[in-house]
């Protein structure tokens, strides 16, 4: 990017965030001034909004009065069509839902709080209170950085790069973008942050932004080193909510979590399936143990005449980062837990088909076949354990063995089948008996990687 680009963006962002002092009343209004966002101005209103190649995406409500939100979304939409581009608004609130003839999903819940009762929420909260007792008994401290500290020449600011670092490489699923990402430099007098230290170590870390409509407080980034002691995460958000109380902030959230309340059935059935790369539920329990005083309802709200599961996807494109397939892909070479599991599940009907009588011409003898039957529903054993339990080094010896079986059935198709079943049919079973290995040793290896490169033993 040129200079003029960077001055224009400057501007862009200091035009946004006079609008957003003024009508920043969604929670997560103050994230459009992260990077990755466009912006459509109109008057005094503005959308901040990803291009997804597909659609404008726009994070939240629109930027502008309430009484324009109708006018806004229409004008809006008109500008992507022209565009060639679907639109629809993620994120978005009751406020908006209400305002707007447009069709909504309810996504999920976010928790909210009157920073005034946190004395007595702590009073009620002997667990919360435990683990506020182990995080200083380790010798974890917390304390507010001033915005000095988060500027780029700072050390502060190298040791909170590196956190970051260490925490997005300790998620099941690969860095995501739009609303969940995590770059808490803009405008650093803006937002209050707090770190966690341990014996000078930096452990934790709080990132503030402001719902300048409200009044209140977002509690955007709560992020813990992997070998951070129990209760950091409870120690900062702790400091947080004193501080929103010392200043007599009225209101506090800490987000969205996604698929929980009373969703759609079929946002049901997903968190259902994909709670191995997402616990919905987990961020749920963890963020009720807070004691919140409501769950407001979100909401992606998309024009009439469109299908919610496009606007669903579209919502996902943007939270991708380069496209669901290539998301996908580098969420897989992770090794989450779910792969495993899958991996193991797989093994079921191959395992079936060895134990069929008509797998024999396939195999030197029955006792090679057998051999290979027990060492799969072995594997498959093997995997369904770690997929619970993860193991460093059982996990080292799952990879080479199944590297091996991708060796030695290679060996055994090009030397016994080839000759034997030498058809369209007969390639293929060899194919996949090849590469399915091939294909979990890989996957093996780079979960292994991963987890090393995080500091997982």
């Amino acid at each position: 990017m040129d200079a003029r680009a960077r001055e224009t963006g400057v501007e862009e962002r200091d035009r946004v965030l006079a609008l957003l002092r003024e009508h920043g009343w969604n929670s997560t209004s103050f994230q459009v001034l992260e990077p990755g966002f466009r912006y459509w101005f109109d008057k005094d209103a503005c959308v901040a909004y990803v291009d997804t190649g597909g659609a404008w995406v726009v994070a939240g409500a629109p930027i502008a009065p309430r009484e324009r939100f109708a006018e806004i979304a229409s004008t809006f939409l008109a500008a992507a069509r022209l565009a060639g581009r679907r639109a629809s608004f993620f994120g978005t609130e009751p406020r908006f839902h209400d305002a707007i003839d447009w069709p909504a999903l309810r996504i999920g819940d976010q928790p909210v709080w009157d920073p005034g009762d946190w004395a007595s929420t702590l009073g009620r909260g002997r667990s919360l209170r435990e683990q506020l007792r182990r995080a200083r008994a380790k010798g974890v401290a917390v304390r507010r950085l001033p915005p000095i500290e988060l500027e780029p020449s700072h050390p502060t600011r190298a040791r909170l790069d590196r956190l970051i670092e260490r925490w997005l490489a300790a998620r099941p699923m690969a860095t995501m973008g739009f609303l969940v990402q995590v770059h808490p430099y803009t405008f650093p007098e803006e937002r209050r942050s707090f770190i966690a230290e341990q014996d000078s170590r930096v452990v934790g870390f709080l990132g503030i932004v402001p719902i300048y409509a409200r009044g209140g407080w977002f509690f955007e980034d709560f992020l813990t080193d992997p070998t951070a002691p129990n209760g950091t995460t409870e120690a900062l958000i702790d400091a947080g909510m004193q501080a929103a109380a010392a200043e007599q902030v009225p209101y506090v959230t800490l987000g969205l979590v996604p698929l929980v309340g009373e969703v759609g059935g079929w946002l049901r059935v997903f968190r259902r399936w994909g709670g191995g790369l997402y616990d919905f539920a987990g961020l749920r329990a963890f963020k009720a143990k807070f004691k919140p005083r409501a769950w407001d309802p979100i909401y992606l709200s998309y024009p009439p005449g469109t299908s919610s599961w496009r606007a669903m996807v579209d919502t996902l494109s943007a939270f991708s980062q380069g496209g669901l397939f290539a998301f996908g892909l580098r969420t897989l070479l992770r090794g989450p837990a779910v792969v495993m599991r899958v991996l193991a599940l797989l093994l079921i009907p191959w395992v079936a088909v060895l134990a069929l009588p008509s797998s024999a011409a396939w195999f030197p003898s029955d006792a090679w076949r057998w051999g290979w039957i027990t060492f799969d529903v072995a594997i498959g054993a093997a995997l369904l354990y770690l997929s619970a339990h993860w193991h460093a080094r059982l996990a080292d010896l799952l990879a080479i063995l199944i590297t091996l079986d991708a060796v030695i059935t290679l060996a055994q198709a090009v030397g016994y089948d080839l000759s034997r079943h030498n058809s369209p049919w007969g390639w293929v079973v060899m194919a996949v008996a090849v590469l399915a290995p091939t294909l979990a040793a890989t996957l093996l290896w780079s979960g292994r990687a991963h987890r090393r490169a995080r500091g997982v033993a």
